[in-house]
This record gives C-alpha cells, structure tokens and sequence, in this order.
C-alpha cells in the first residue's frame, strides 16, 4: 500500500533553491534510506514531505489510513533530540512508556498488553536493563536508543528518522538495522531513514533514495538519484528524477 507520494517538489529558502524537481514515494513494507552529501538537504526534504516546511511547488500525498484501515500513525525522530539534562527526572521506563499513552489517551490506565510492548520496546534497543536508570544518567548513545524505544512504543505504522544511529557503535547500529529491516518485513512498516552510512545499512534496505547536487544550477540544488537492492545488496537500477 502507498503511504506517501511526492511529486515534483520544489523548495527554497529566501530566493535560494535547494531541492528541485524531486518525486519519490514510500510503501508499507520497506525500509528507504535517504543519502547526500552534507548540506544536501536531506532534512528540508523529509520536513517538507511532513508539512513542517512548506514547498513552493509540487504535491505531498500521504494516507489517512494504514493497511489495517485504521488512521495511519507516523513516528519522526529528528536529529539530536536525546538531549536530556542530568536533573531529568524520568527513569528509562517511565519515559518509554510515556509513548503509549497517545495510542490509549492520556488519562487511561496502561493494560499488561501496553506493559509488555514497552518491554519488547526496551528490549529490542538492548535498554532493558537500564530501564530503573534516570534518562539524565545515560551517555548520549543510550539516551538516543531510549528515545528510539519510545518512538517503538508508540507503535507507528511508518518511521521517519533522522540520523537515528548517532551515537551508536558499529554492534548497535547493526542491530538497529536489522530491527528496522524486521519491522518492515514482517510487521508492514514503512520506514524512511536519513543516514551517513549506506554502505553499512544496504543489506537492509529495500532502496537508497540520492539527494544529488544540479551541477547545471548556480545554487546548491539538489535533485534526486535512486538506487535499488536487490537481495538486500546488489545494485538493481538507477533512476533519475531531474
């Protein structure tokens, strides 16, 4: 099922602009990466494609409902949110647990079904055992991994993460992917993944969206390659949309 569809977006900032003619789309199911050299603006498209910024031209379409026919729920982690003081007073727990409550609203008792996802949560980001620890304790990989646990908390039919892997060794990153790569699979997920690192996570991925500079322009304007994995690595085809 389509989740979201862009077609022909165009944005700037003042006069200036940045993404031109870009058209891509996002099924449930699989996991898209989101690549491009630094300043590319990676994160202007994604908060364009969520309405937080709004493109000059070009359409965003996105589902009201999910594969179940229920309303379609999205999950957005930005860059460097997991920026808690030392004084924060949440435990690990009680901050992952915190994600059930939109599902629930906010003065309903949390049922054992509610108790358990945000074990699996904790567990699935290897946090568990830190789950009585103050979030101000935590050193910043752990910090970012318990934001992650709440956002699976929430349990959103599609992730939009914004280098979510900030922080994390090369062991955590892998079981991040791989977790990412299950929840699409096997659960119908969509995610959309900004990362540095699309060598590392490719054999996960279904596809590598390009943000690729218009040489012809005399901005720093981007357009878009896509690239998709076959069997999770090989190199499939290449299109592009400029």
């Amino acid at each position: 099922m389509r989740y979201i569809t862009v077609k022909n977006l165009a944005f700037q900032y003042d006069k200036e602009p940045v993404l031109d003619n870009i058209s891509y789309h996002l099924d449930s199911g699989e996991f898209v990466t989101l690549t491009g050299e630094n300043g590319a603006a990676k994160t202007t498209l994604v908060k364009a494609t969520l309405g937080i910024l709004k493109p000059q031209v070009g359409q965003v379409e996105i589902s009201k409902t999910s594969t179940s026919g229920q309303k379609l729920r999205m999950a957005y982690l930005p860059q460097q949110v997991a920026s808690f003081s030392a004084g924060f007073p949440s435990t690990v727990y009680e901050f992952v647990k915190s994600g059930r409550y939109p599902r629930k609203g906010w003065f309903r008792k949390l049922t054992a079904h509610d108790e358990e996802h945000v074990k699996i949560s904790l567990e699935s980001v290897g946090m568990w055992e830190q789950r009585h620890e103050r979030l101000g304790s935590l050193s910043g990989g752990q910090k970012q991994r318990a934001v992650i646990a709440r956002m699976f908390a929430s349990d959103p039919d599609i992730f939009i993460l914004d280098e979510p892997t900030t922080g994390m060794d090369i062991h955590s990153k892998e079981e991040f992917y791989g977790l990412m790569h299950h929840s699409a699979k096997h659960h119908g997920k969509s995610v959309l993944m900004i990362t540095h690192d699309p060598d590392d996570v490719k054999t996960f991925a279904d596809r590598n969206i390009h943000l690729l500079r218009n040489q012809d322009s005399p901005w720093r304007c981007f357009n878009l390659h896509e690239t998709h994995h076959h069997s999770g690595a090989a190199l499939d085809s290449e299109v592009e949309h400029a």
